[in-house]
Protein backbone atom coordinates (compact mmCIF):
# COMPACT_ATOMS: atom_id res chain seq x y z
CA UNK A 1 0.00 0.00 0.00
CA UNK A 2 1.10 3.48 -1.03
CA UNK A 3 2.79 5.51 2.39
CA UNK A 4 0.67 8.49 0.71
CA UNK A 5 -2.80 8.65 1.92
CA UNK A 6 -3.81 10.99 -1.09
CA UNK A 7 -2.27 12.33 -4.16
CA UNK A 8 -3.92 14.50 -6.27
CA UNK A 9 -1.77 14.79 -9.98
CA UNK A 10 -2.51 17.46 -12.60
CA UNK A 11 -6.65 18.16 -11.60
CA UNK A 12 -8.28 19.75 -14.36
CA UNK A 13 -11.34 20.73 -13.26
CA UNK A 14 -13.93 23.11 -15.54
CA UNK A 15 -17.89 24.21 -15.29
CA UNK A 16 -19.11 24.73 -19.01
CA UNK A 17 -21.23 27.72 -18.55
CA UNK A 18 -23.53 29.38 -21.12
CA UNK A 19 -21.27 32.12 -21.15
CA UNK A 20 -18.13 29.40 -21.97
CA UNK A 21 -16.12 27.06 -19.83
CA UNK A 22 -14.73 27.89 -16.62
CA UNK A 23 -11.52 26.17 -15.56
CA UNK A 24 -11.50 26.53 -12.09
CA UNK A 25 -9.05 24.09 -11.17
CA UNK A 26 -5.84 24.24 -13.12
CA UNK A 27 -3.24 21.20 -13.02
CA UNK A 28 -3.21 21.65 -9.36
CA UNK A 29 -1.00 18.29 -7.68
CA UNK A 30 -0.51 17.93 -4.09
CA UNK A 31 0.15 15.20 -1.91
CA UNK A 32 -1.49 14.29 1.97
CA UNK A 33 0.13 11.98 4.26
CA UNK A 34 -1.79 9.82 6.84
CA UNK A 35 -2.33 12.47 10.24
CA UNK A 36 -1.50 15.42 8.72
CA UNK A 37 -3.06 18.85 8.63
CA UNK A 38 -2.78 20.42 4.91
CA UNK A 39 -4.30 24.13 4.98
CA UNK A 40 -5.42 25.68 0.95
CA UNK A 41 -5.59 29.31 1.51
CA UNK A 42 -7.31 31.40 -1.13
CA UNK A 43 -9.90 34.42 -1.86
CA UNK A 44 -13.08 33.12 -3.24
CA UNK A 45 -13.03 32.42 -6.76
CA UNK A 46 -9.28 30.66 -6.50
CA UNK A 47 -10.27 27.06 -7.13
CA UNK A 48 -9.79 25.87 -3.23
CA UNK A 49 -13.13 24.40 -2.48
CA UNK A 50 -13.76 23.26 -6.20
CA UNK A 51 -10.59 21.22 -5.67
CA UNK A 52 -12.17 19.40 -2.23
CA UNK A 53 -15.16 18.80 -4.46
CA UNK A 54 -13.42 17.37 -7.08
CA UNK A 55 -11.22 14.64 -4.57
CA UNK A 56 -14.91 14.12 -3.26
CA UNK A 57 -16.92 14.04 -6.83
CA UNK A 58 -19.70 16.39 -5.55
CA UNK A 59 -19.21 19.12 -8.16
CA UNK A 60 -22.29 21.06 -9.69
CA UNK A 61 -23.70 19.18 -12.91
CA UNK A 62 -22.28 21.68 -15.49
CA UNK A 63 -18.46 20.76 -13.78
CA UNK A 64 -16.29 17.99 -14.73
CA UNK A 65 -12.96 16.50 -13.87
CA UNK A 66 -11.27 17.15 -17.31
CA UNK A 67 -7.91 15.87 -16.97
CA UNK A 68 -5.51 14.40 -14.02
CA UNK A 69 -5.83 11.93 -11.20
CA UNK A 70 -6.73 11.79 -7.66
CA UNK A 71 -5.04 8.55 -6.32
CA UNK A 72 -6.58 7.26 -2.93
CA UNK A 73 -3.89 4.96 -1.64
CA UNK A 74 -2.65 4.10 -5.14
CA UNK A 75 -6.18 3.76 -6.64
CA UNK A 76 -7.74 6.38 -8.75
CA UNK A 77 -10.69 7.93 -7.49
CA UNK A 78 -11.61 9.29 -10.83
CA UNK A 79 -11.99 6.20 -12.49
CA UNK A 80 -14.63 4.76 -9.82
CA UNK A 81 -18.25 4.30 -10.65
CA UNK A 82 -21.01 5.72 -8.63
CA UNK A 83 -21.49 2.97 -6.17
CA UNK A 84 -17.43 2.89 -4.89
CA UNK A 85 -17.55 6.81 -4.68
CA UNK A 86 -20.63 6.34 -2.21
CA UNK A 87 -18.66 4.26 -0.55
CA UNK A 88 -15.50 6.43 -0.39
CA UNK A 89 -17.89 9.69 0.85
CA UNK A 90 -18.04 9.25 4.58
CA UNK A 91 -16.51 6.07 4.59
CA UNK A 92 -12.93 7.10 3.55
CA UNK A 93 -13.08 10.68 3.07
CA UNK A 94 -16.51 13.60 4.84
CA UNK A 95 -16.50 17.32 4.20
CA UNK A 96 -18.02 19.50 6.52
CA UNK A 97 -19.58 22.31 4.68
CA UNK A 98 -19.72 26.36 4.93
CA UNK A 99 -22.77 26.75 5.92
CA UNK A 100 -24.77 24.11 8.67
CA UNK A 101 -27.95 25.87 8.20
CA UNK A 102 -27.93 24.96 4.59
CA UNK A 103 -26.49 21.83 5.18
CA UNK A 104 -28.96 20.50 7.45
CA UNK A 105 -32.37 19.28 6.50
CA UNK A 106 -34.54 21.82 8.81
CA UNK A 107 -37.79 19.06 8.65
CA UNK A 108 -35.71 16.33 10.46
CA UNK A 109 -34.69 15.89 13.89
CA UNK A 110 -30.63 16.05 14.46
CA UNK A 111 -30.81 12.09 15.39
CA UNK A 112 -32.58 11.78 12.17
CA UNK A 113 -29.97 13.12 10.28
CA UNK A 114 -27.04 11.87 11.81
CA UNK A 115 -28.82 8.25 11.96
CA UNK A 116 -29.07 7.68 8.48
CA UNK A 117 -24.80 8.44 7.86
CA UNK A 118 -24.75 5.46 10.53
CA UNK A 119 -27.24 2.96 8.81
CA UNK A 120 -25.66 3.94 5.48
CA UNK A 121 -22.05 3.38 6.31
CA UNK A 122 -21.95 1.30 9.37
CA UNK A 123 -23.76 -2.11 10.19
CA UNK A 124 -25.27 -0.42 13.59
CA UNK A 125 -29.07 -0.87 13.33
CA UNK A 126 -32.19 0.21 15.86
CA UNK A 127 -30.82 1.09 19.26
CA UNK A 128 -27.52 0.82 18.12
CA UNK A 129 -28.07 3.91 16.07
CA UNK A 130 -29.47 6.53 18.44
CA UNK A 131 -26.33 5.18 21.04
CA UNK A 132 -23.76 6.10 17.91
CA UNK A 133 -25.62 9.08 17.41
CA UNK A 134 -25.66 10.21 21.36
CA UNK A 135 -21.55 8.75 21.40
CA UNK A 136 -20.66 11.46 18.33
CA UNK A 137 -22.75 14.48 19.87
CA UNK A 138 -20.94 13.53 23.24
CA UNK A 139 -17.28 13.75 21.10
CA UNK A 140 -17.53 17.05 19.50
CA UNK A 141 -18.51 18.60 23.29
CA UNK A 142 -22.32 18.72 22.76
CA UNK A 143 -23.86 19.12 26.43
CA UNK A 144 -27.94 17.36 26.94
CA UNK A 145 -27.02 14.90 23.40
CA UNK A 146 -30.47 13.41 24.28
CA UNK A 147 -31.77 16.41 24.53
CA UNK A 148 -30.39 17.53 21.49
CA UNK A 149 -31.09 14.39 19.26
CA UNK A 150 -34.62 15.15 19.66
CA UNK A 151 -34.56 18.59 18.33
CA UNK A 152 -34.29 20.34 14.86
CA UNK A 153 -31.31 22.64 13.33
CA UNK A 154 -33.46 25.80 13.91
CA UNK A 155 -33.54 25.25 17.87
CA UNK A 156 -29.71 24.97 17.96
CA UNK A 157 -27.32 28.02 17.53
CA UNK A 158 -24.75 28.38 14.70
CA UNK A 159 -21.42 27.29 16.82
CA UNK A 160 -23.96 23.74 17.77
CA UNK A 161 -25.38 23.23 14.44
CA UNK A 162 -21.37 23.25 12.97
CA UNK A 163 -20.44 20.47 15.50
CA UNK A 164 -23.24 18.30 14.64
CA UNK A 165 -22.08 18.55 11.27
CA UNK A 166 -18.63 18.06 11.97
CA UNK A 167 -20.25 14.65 14.35
CA UNK A 168 -22.04 13.48 11.09
CA UNK A 169 -18.44 13.88 9.14
CA UNK A 170 -17.33 11.88 11.88
CA UNK A 171 -19.30 8.95 12.40
CA UNK A 172 -17.39 6.37 10.35
CA UNK A 173 -14.05 7.64 11.46
CA UNK A 174 -12.69 8.37 8.02
CA UNK A 175 -9.15 8.37 6.98
CA UNK A 176 -9.73 11.85 5.57
CA UNK A 177 -11.48 14.93 6.63
CA UNK A 178 -11.99 18.04 4.31
CA UNK A 179 -13.18 21.05 6.33
CA UNK A 180 -14.51 23.51 3.69
CA UNK A 181 -14.82 27.21 5.16
CA UNK A 182 -16.07 25.56 8.59
CA UNK A 183 -16.43 28.86 10.81
CA UNK A 184 -17.08 31.18 7.56
CA UNK A 185 -20.87 31.53 9.64
CA UNK A 186 -19.74 31.92 12.65
CA UNK A 187 -18.74 34.78 15.65
CA UNK A 188 -15.10 34.66 16.35
CA UNK A 189 -14.99 33.09 19.93
CA UNK A 190 -16.96 30.16 18.45
CA UNK A 191 -14.33 29.61 15.45
CA UNK A 192 -11.74 29.70 17.90
CA UNK A 193 -13.60 26.78 19.31
CA UNK A 194 -14.33 25.14 16.25
CA UNK A 195 -11.07 25.08 15.04
CA UNK A 196 -9.74 23.72 18.51
CA UNK A 197 -11.93 21.08 18.36
CA UNK A 198 -10.88 19.68 14.74
CA UNK A 199 -7.94 19.72 16.05
CA UNK A 200 -8.22 17.87 18.78
CA UNK A 201 -10.17 15.01 17.15
CA UNK A 202 -7.52 14.67 14.27
CA UNK A 203 -4.78 13.99 17.27
CA UNK A 204 -7.42 11.68 19.07
CA UNK A 205 -8.77 9.76 16.28
CA UNK A 206 -5.79 10.55 13.72
CA UNK A 207 -6.98 11.43 10.58
CA UNK A 208 -5.60 13.68 7.94
CA UNK A 209 -7.28 16.87 7.75
CA UNK A 210 -7.58 19.13 4.41
CA UNK A 211 -8.92 22.90 6.17
CA UNK A 212 -10.23 24.85 2.94
CA UNK A 213 -9.98 28.66 4.29
CA UNK A 214 -9.60 32.47 3.19
CA UNK A 215 -8.18 33.38 6.04
CA UNK A 216 -4.81 32.50 6.48
CA UNK A 217 -4.54 33.96 10.46
CA UNK A 218 -7.47 31.18 11.33
CA UNK A 219 -4.64 28.16 10.29
CA UNK A 220 -1.35 29.51 11.48
CA UNK A 221 -1.49 27.41 14.30
CA UNK A 222 -2.88 24.55 12.83
CA UNK A 223 -1.45 23.34 9.42
CA UNK A 224 1.54 21.20 9.21
CA UNK A 225 1.85 22.49 5.40
CA UNK A 226 -0.26 25.29 3.31
CA UNK A 227 -1.34 25.40 -0.31
CA UNK A 228 -1.72 28.98 -1.28
CA UNK A 229 -4.14 29.16 -4.69
CA UNK A 230 -5.01 32.07 -7.25
CA UNK A 231 -6.85 31.67 -10.37
CA UNK A 232 -7.44 28.16 -10.35
CA UNK A 233 -3.53 27.30 -9.90
CA UNK A 234 -1.15 26.88 -6.79
CA UNK A 235 1.10 30.13 -6.95
CA UNK A 236 2.75 28.58 -3.26
CA UNK A 237 3.16 26.04 -1.00
CA UNK A 238 5.16 24.60 2.20
CA UNK A 239 5.39 24.42 5.56
CA UNK A 240 3.51 26.72 7.95
CA UNK A 241 6.13 28.17 8.80
CA UNK A 242 7.90 28.91 5.96
CA UNK A 243 4.66 30.60 4.26
CA UNK A 244 4.47 32.72 7.31
CA UNK A 245 7.78 34.23 8.22
CA UNK A 246 9.58 33.44 4.42
CA UNK A 247 6.96 34.41 2.38
CA UNK A 248 7.75 34.34 -1.79
CA UNK A 249 4.75 35.17 -3.94
CA UNK A 250 3.74 38.45 -4.22
CA UNK A 251 -0.34 36.90 -3.82
CA UNK A 252 0.89 35.32 -0.42
CA UNK A 253 2.82 38.21 1.05
CA UNK A 254 -0.50 40.56 -0.10
CA UNK A 255 -2.54 38.10 2.04
CA UNK A 256 -0.47 38.20 4.72
CA UNK A 257 -0.07 41.99 4.79
CA UNK A 258 -3.78 42.62 5.30
CA UNK A 259 -3.71 40.32 8.60
CA UNK A 260 -3.97 42.13 11.90
CA UNK A 261 0.13 42.15 13.63
CA UNK A 262 -0.82 41.64 17.27
CA UNK A 263 2.50 42.66 17.61
CA UNK A 264 2.48 46.00 15.92
CA UNK A 265 -1.53 47.24 16.56
CA UNK A 266 -0.55 50.57 14.85
CA UNK A 267 0.86 48.86 11.69
CA UNK A 268 -1.65 49.94 8.41
CA UNK A 269 -3.93 46.97 7.50
CA UNK A 270 -2.65 46.80 3.70
CA UNK A 271 -5.25 45.65 1.32
CA UNK A 272 -4.51 43.23 -1.85
CA UNK A 273 -5.33 46.25 -5.02
CA UNK A 274 -7.82 44.98 -7.45
CA UNK A 275 -10.93 42.36 -7.85
CA UNK A 276 -10.41 38.82 -8.00
CA UNK A 277 -9.75 37.12 -11.42
CA UNK A 278 -12.35 36.90 -13.93
CA UNK A 279 -12.28 33.13 -15.17
CA UNK A 280 -13.84 33.44 -17.97
CA UNK A 281 -10.92 35.70 -18.68
CA UNK A 282 -7.88 34.70 -17.45
CA UNK A 283 -4.51 36.53 -18.41
CA UNK A 284 -2.09 35.36 -21.19
CA UNK A 285 0.28 34.75 -18.22
CA UNK A 286 0.75 34.92 -14.12
CA UNK A 287 -3.48 34.97 -13.27
CA UNK A 288 -2.08 37.55 -10.41
CA UNK A 289 -0.32 39.87 -12.63
CA UNK A 290 -3.18 42.42 -12.90
CA UNK A 291 -3.35 43.19 -9.52
CA UNK A 292 1.15 42.85 -8.70
CA UNK A 293 2.64 45.74 -7.88
CA UNK A 294 5.94 44.14 -8.65
CA UNK A 295 4.55 42.81 -12.28
CA UNK A 296 7.16 42.44 -14.83
CA UNK A 297 6.87 42.03 -18.78
CA UNK A 298 7.27 38.42 -18.70
CA UNK A 299 4.30 38.41 -16.15
CA UNK A 300 1.93 39.52 -18.49
CA UNK A 301 2.92 36.65 -21.46
CA UNK A 302 4.19 33.74 -19.67
CA UNK A 303 2.85 31.49 -16.91
CA UNK A 304 5.34 31.11 -13.84
CA UNK A 305 6.64 27.67 -13.32
CA UNK A 306 7.35 26.39 -9.57
CA UNK A 307 11.06 26.89 -8.40
CA UNK A 308 12.44 25.20 -5.05
CA UNK A 309 12.56 27.98 -3.39
CA UNK A 310 14.09 25.13 -0.06
CA UNK A 311 13.45 21.70 0.58
CA UNK A 312 10.20 22.41 2.31
CA UNK A 313 9.21 25.37 0.53
CA UNK A 314 8.03 26.27 -3.59
CA UNK A 315 6.53 29.24 -4.98
CA UNK A 316 5.35 30.28 -9.10
CA UNK A 317 6.36 33.60 -9.05
CA UNK A 318 8.74 35.14 -11.77
CA UNK A 319 9.68 37.83 -9.21
CA UNK A 320 12.10 35.08 -7.63
CA UNK A 321 13.66 33.99 -10.88
CA UNK A 322 14.45 37.40 -11.25
CA UNK A 323 15.88 37.87 -7.80
CA UNK A 324 17.82 34.42 -8.69
CA UNK A 325 19.63 35.66 -11.37
CA UNK A 326 20.37 38.72 -10.09
CA UNK A 327 22.15 36.96 -6.64
CA UNK A 328 23.68 34.16 -9.06
CA UNK A 329 25.21 37.26 -11.05
CA UNK A 330 26.83 38.86 -7.76
CA UNK A 331 28.49 35.53 -7.14
CA UNK A 332 30.34 35.62 -10.89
Amino acid sequence: MSETLLSVQNLHTSFFTDNGEVQAVNGVSFDLNPGEILGIVGESGSGKSVTAYSIMQILADTGKITEGKVLFKGEDLTKWNDKQMQGFRGKNCSIIFQDPMTSLNPVFTIANQMGEAVILHTDRRGAQVDERVKELLELVGINEPEKRMKQYPFELSGGMRQRVMIAMALACEPDILIADEPTTALDVTIQAQILELIQSLQKKMGMAVILVTHDLGVIADMCDNIIVMYGGRICERGTAREIFYNPKHEYTKGLLRSIPNVGNMKQKLVPIAGTPINMLNMPKGCAFCPRCDNAMKICLSEIPQEIIINEDHKAACWVNVKAAYEEASRHE
